[in-house]
């Protein structure tokens, strides 16, 4: 039972982009299958699969409207923390769970199956209870809405490390004209605060509003705060700490040409007491 926890847990945080619920609707799975008649059940793998996809399909429907200050964002993963038992392969970036936000459940589940773990759309249609043409209907909506991005997670990130840190140098100068050298002219910056930490604005676009908004938040906030550089589900990401516990933590998306297109800003306290 063991040997499938991480790659169950896995299946649970691509679909949900909670590592806190996917831990408890994955226990919630074993424990049924332990107390359960298993004289029908040929496979345990695949049933302990479906029964995962399935819960996590549901949790994400009945969880659909987040009600926080701020965008919701996905909650944050360090594949270094010990406790965290995902498959690091298979676990998407970070970008990509915040787009994936833009599909309804089974669309998303749907992606995940085909795009990070390569199944048919047999093997989908079978874990779904569908038909293999309205797996493939889902998955072309779904490629639509992201517009038809691959599923890669990167792992080199050596070099945007010097990216990251010519970033924290220009927002601890509050150096406007650096931050905006930094960014994309069509940059989004979003902001989670959760249920209890209030944000200036939940979500900001455009290299010249973007630069004088993280300015002006490093000025009030985050000067003098002790920071660290982090990869967090396959990016680069900024973390400044109060005391012992991170207060924020910037998580970059960077192009292929070095220029940064994304910024999530994450405050909410409970998404980042793990990685703390």
């Amino acid at each position: 039972m063991q040997e499938n926890y991480s790659r169950l847990l896995t299946y649970a945080y691509n679909i949900t982009g909670s590592y806190e619920d996917s831990r408890d609707l994955v226990q919630d799975v074993i424990e049924k299958y332990i107390s359960l008649d298993k004289s029908g059940i040929r496979n345990e793998s695949n049933y302990l699969i479906k029964s995962t996809v399935n819960h996590a399909i549901n949790f994400k429907n009945r969880h659909s409207k987040k009600m926080v200050y701020g965008e919701w964002l996905p909650e944050p993963l360090s594949f270094d923390h010990p406790e965290n038992k995902l498959i690091r392969e298979q676990t998407a970036r970070y970008t990509l769970l915040v787009l994936l936000e833009k599909l309804n459940a089974k669309e998303r589940a749907v992606y995940i199956l085909k795009e990070a773990f390569d199944y048919s759309h047999q093997e989908i249609a079978e874990a779904l209870d569908i038909s293999i043409e309205n797996s493939r209907k889902l998955l072309s909506r779904a490629g639509k809405q992201l517009h038809n991005i691959k599923y890669a997670p990167d792992t080199a990130h050596s070099a945007n490390t010097a990216i990251l840190q010519k970033y924290q140098e220009a927002l601890s100068e509050g150096d406007i004209p650096g931050i905006e050298a930094l960014l994309m002219d069509d940059i989004r910056l979003s902001a989670d605060g959760g249920k209890k930490v209030r944000v200036i604005k939940a979500v900001e676009t455009g290299k010249p509003a973007t630069a004088s908004l993280l300015a002006y938040v490093q000025q009030q906030f985050l000067a003098g705060k002790h920071f660290t550089f982090h990869v967090f589900n396959h990016q680069p990401a900024l973390c400044f700490w109060q005391g012992e516990r991170i207060y924020n933590c910037h998580i970059l998306d960077i192009d292929e040409n070095g220029l940064i297109r994304e910024i999530y800003s994450i405050v909410d306290p409970e998404k980042l007491k793990r990685i703390g």
